[in-house]
């Protein structure tokens, strides 16, 4: 279980100065070290992507550039009604969009649509506001004294690749407005960051799974990574990081996507079991995306950097299937 993949201990660029990959910047990272300049036009994709799990709710909120476009939005499920919240917006060329070159340091602002969304990221951690029709997020999520996330690039060439944070568990405190009724966000809360800087190929499939518990979590990753030498694998004990180094097999049911999933490998043998599916599509003429993002909760175990197995029940999260033509 060893990973194979370089630890980068040490502040880098993800790009050389005429846009191309920095060789140095490929490897691995305990917390985000990479300053992301993306140059030239037209391939380059940005987004800070947040997933709160509540005992009540499952929030997701995505704030994105696409170069020729900004895709913002805020979903919602209860769940227990499984009634659904969703507010969406594409804004042409991504107008106004502000990103910051490194993970957790200063100001996203992205508006358009009737949704609006800031985000404030201090050293200390970060402040996470969205604003939509009858909707209103506003929360705190502190970045605990040694916690660790999993930064990774993954090379698919010097013109096409992907610089992305992985930071599960993260405490999360606040509230959320919705249909005029207020609801606390706290105990038994938690947050995931799915931070991305890359320039990618026109056509991709990407799985991604993320579970939590008090004390363990998981990320996980497949498809977009096969055969680059980079994995988007770890599990966390306690907030530190245990990398995985193995290439994942995902195994799901394309037309039932509520039925269990298996996602094995070297010192993987995990399962999930959905109780909810969201749906997204985006059309825009040449390019679209479809995502299949299923809720539920995780089994299974996975093998730590000291050889012994870590049972994951009781962790609760997400898998999803996205394919993008962008």
């Amino acid at each position: 279980m060893l990973p194979h993949e370089r630890e980068i201990t040490e502040p880098v660029d993800l790009c050389l100065p005429d846009g191309r990959l920095n060789p140095a910047a490929v490897g691995w990272t305990r917390r985000p070290l990479h300053r992301a300049e993306l140059r030239g036009w037209g391939r380059r994709k940005r987004w800070e992507y947040w997933g709160i799990v509540t005992p009540a709710h499952i929030i997701g909120l995505v704030a994105s550039s696409l170069d020729y476009a900004g895709v913002h939005g805020v979903y919602v499920l209860d769940r227990a009604s499984r009634a659904e919240v969703s507010h969406d917006a594409v804004v042409p060329l991504a107008r106004g969009a502000r990103f910051p070159q490194v993970s957790g340091a200063g100001p996203v602002r992205v508006a358009g649509g009737g949704v609006r969304v800031e985000i404030d990221q201090e050293p200390g951690g970060t402040r996470l506001r969205a604003y939509a029709p009858d909707l209103t997020l506003d929360l705190e999520i502190p970045l605990p004294e040694g916690h660790e996330s999993l930064g990774v690039v993954v090379p698919w060439g010097p013109r096409r690749f992907q610089y992305t944070v992985k930071d599960v568990g993260r405490p999360v405190r606040g509230r959320l407005v919705l249909g005029g009724a207020e609801h606390e966000v706290g105990e038994g809360a938690f947050a995931v960051l799915d931070h991305g800087r890359g320039k990618w190929p026109y056509s991709v499939i990407w799985n991604w799974a993320a579970g939590h518990a008090p004390g363990l979590s998981v990320q996980l990753g497949g498809k977009w990574t096969d055969g680059t030498g980079s994995t988007e694998n770890a599990l966390f004990v306690d907030g530190r990081l245990h990398k995985i180094g193995a290439e994942l097999e995902w195994v799901y049911d394309r037309s039932d996507w509520l039925k269990p999933w298996r996602i094995a490998g070297d010192g993987v043998e995990v399962e999930f079991t959905p109780f909810h599916e969201k749906i997204s599509r985006t059309e825009l003429g040449v390019v679209g995306s479809e995502t299949h993002q299923c809720f539920g909760h995780f089994g299974g175990r996975i093998r730590a950097g000291d050889g012994s197995w870590v049972t994951l029940d009781g962790l609760t999260g997400w898998a999803e299937e996205a394919r993008n033509r962008w």
